[in-house]
C-alpha cells in the first residue's frame, strides 16, 4: 500500500473541515472553495554538488487561501515531503491563522530532500535555487515563508537575501524566523514551544490537573518539543519522557531537561544519554506511557488508531502539525481524552511571525517582554474562544477550533465575493 493510499493528510483535513461546516450549519456552497488550494506550484530544483555532479530535487509551494491577507507558512526540507502533505500543511496554516485571528491566509512549502546529507554550500545552493523557482509567488504582501522541519534562521536568511538580490534592495519582510541581525524578531525561535506551554497551562487548569504534580511526556526534542520541555522544567513540572527521531528517554521520577539539552547540543542526538534512573524507550512506547499530559511535537501521523487504543494520557496537546489521524481522534474522543488541536496549540510560531512581519514593515522593533506578553494575550484569548465554543456546541476542541477558523474565513470570502 502506498503512502498516499494509506494516509492522505489532505483528505484527513477535509473530513474535519466538513464536520465543522456541518456544525456551523454551512452549505457546501458556503465553503466549497476552501476545499481546494488557490495555487499549487511544483518545481524542479537542480543543484551542483560539491563533487561536480548535478542532482535535481523536487520542491513545492502551495497557497491555500488568501482571503484574510497574505499567505503565510513554513518551508520544510524532508525526504518524505510530497504534494498531499504540503497541501494539508497549507490548509492547516489557513485555519491556524484564522483561529488566532491574525490577518494571514495559509501557505506551505517543501523540498523532498534529506538536508543532513548536504554540505553547507550544497544546502545554500538548494535553498537559493528553490527560492528563485518560487519567486513569482513570494513577497511581503503576497506570501511570507518561515522555518519548519529541518529549516532554520540561517536558511531564512538565504531566502531573504536571494529575494532581495532579485529586487535590488533589502526586503526583510519577505520571510520570518530569520536572524535578529537582518530583521528577525526576539522570541521567534522559542515562540511555538512557548505557545504550547501557555496552552498546556490553560487546558490543565480547565481539566483539573495540578501541573506541579502532573507527569508530562514530550515526543520530539527539536525546536518545538525541546523548548516546551525546557519551559515545563523551568516551571517545576515533571517531564518524565522526551524523544527525538532515534530514541526516547524515560525516568518515572522526572528528567533533567537542562542536562539533556546540553547533551543534545553537543551530540546532535539523544542516543547514548545516560543518567541515574533514565532508560531508553521507543517513540511508540513514549506515546503510550501512563502520563497526565502528552505533547506530540514531532511529525504528522504519529498517533494512529493502533496507538490511540493504548493512549493513557488524560490530555494531549498537539505541538506538531497533524500528529493525530482522524480514526485515532475518534477513538480518543470515545475514551474521553482531551485533545488540544494543532491549529490552536502550536500557533505561537505564526503569531510571533506576524509580530516579526509587522516590525519589518514598520521598522520598529520590540523587546522580548513585549513579544511574550502579546503572544500570551493572543494564545489565551484564542484558547478561551475555542474552549467556550466547544462547551457551548458540545463538540471536541478540534472541531470547535475549526468552527472558529472556518467561520472567520467564510465571512471574509463572502464579504469579498467571487471574482469576476
Amino acid at each position: 500500500m502506498s503512502k498516499v493510499e494509506k494516509y492522505n493528510p489532505y483528505q484527513e483535513m477535509l473530513q474535519v473541515l466538513d464536520l465543522a461546516a456541518e456544525k456551523l450549519g454551512f452549505s457546501l456552497n458556503d465553503y466549497n472553495t476552501l476545499r481546494y488550494p488557490e495555487r499549487e506550484l511544483k518545481v524542479a530544483v537542480p543543484v551542483e554538488m560539491d563533487d561536480g555532479t548535478l542532482k535535481v530535487y523536487t520542491g513545492y509551494r502551495i497557497q491555500h487561501c488568501s482571503s484574510r491577507g497574505p499567505c503565510k507558512g513554513g518551508i520544510r526540507f524532508h525526504p518524505n515531503v510530497d504534494l498531499d502533505e504540503v497541501k494539508a500543511l497549507s490548509a492547516w496554516m489557513t485555519w491556524k491563522c484564522a483561529v488566532v485571528n491574525i490577518p494571514y491566509g495559509g501557505a506551505k512549502g517543501g523540498i523532498e530532500v534529506d538536508p543532513s546529507l548536504l554540505s553547507t554550500r550544497e544546502l545554500s545552493r538548494l535553498t537559493r535555487r528553490y527560492t528563485a523557482a518560487i519567486l513569482p509567488l513570494l513577497g511581503p504582501e503576497r506570501d511570507i515563508p518561515a522555518p519548519d522541519v529541518n529549516t532554520d534562521a540561517r536558511i531564512m536568511g538565504w531566502i531573504m537575501d536571494t529575494y532581495s538580490m532579485f529586487k535590488g534592495y533589502a526586503v526583510p519582510g519577505v520571510v520570518t524566523g530569520k536572524p535578529i541581525e537582518i530583521g528577525g524578531s526576539l522570541g521567534r525561535k522559542e515562540a511555538t514551544g512557548r505557545g504550547v506551554s501557555i496552552v498546556t497551562d490553560e487546558i490543565a487548569f480547565r481539566a483539573g490537573i495540578p501541573l506541579q504534580k502532573a507527569r508530562i511526556a514530550v515526543q520530539g526534542f527539536g525546536n518545538v518539543g525541546g523548548t516546551a520541555s525546557r519551559l515545563f522544567y523551568e516551571k517545576g513540572y515533571n517531564v518524565v519522557a522526551v524523544s527525538d527521531v532515534n530514541v526516547g528517554l524515560y525516568n518515572e521520577k522526572g528528567l533533567n531537561i537542562q542536562e539533556i539539552e546540553k547533551y543534545q547540543k553537543i551530540n546532535k542526538t539523544l542516543s547514548g544519554y545516560t543518567a541515574k534512573g533514565v532508560c531508553e524507550i521507543t517513540n511508540e512506547e513514549l506515546l503510550c506511557l501512563d502520563v497526565d499530559i502528552l505533547v506530540p511535537a514531532a511529525m504528522e501521523n504519529q498517533i494512529t488508531k493502533d496507538i490511540a487504543v493504548n493512549i493513557k494520557a488524560k490530555v494531549i496537546v498537539e505541538g506538531a502539525n497533524g500528529p493525530t489521524t482522524t480514526e485515532a481522534d475518534e477513538i480518543l474522543n470515545e475514551k474521553g481524552v482531551i485533545v488540544v488541536p494543532d491549529i490552536l496549540a502550536n500557533a505561537g510560531g505564526v503569531v510571533v511571525s506576524y509580530f516579526e512581519w509587522v516590525q519589518n514593515l514598520q521598522a520598529i522593533f520590540w523587546d522580548e517582554h513585549e513579544v511574550y506578553a502579546m503572544l500570551k494575550k493572543i494564545m489565551i484569548r484564542s484558547f478561551d474562544e475555542v474552549y467556550g465554543l466547544a462547551k457551548e456546541s458540545d463538540v471536541s476542541l478540534r472541531v470547535a477550533a475549526y468552527m472558529v477558523a472556518l467561520d472567520r474565513v467564510v465571512k471574509a470570502k463572502k464579504i469579498r465575493g467571487i471574482f469576476p
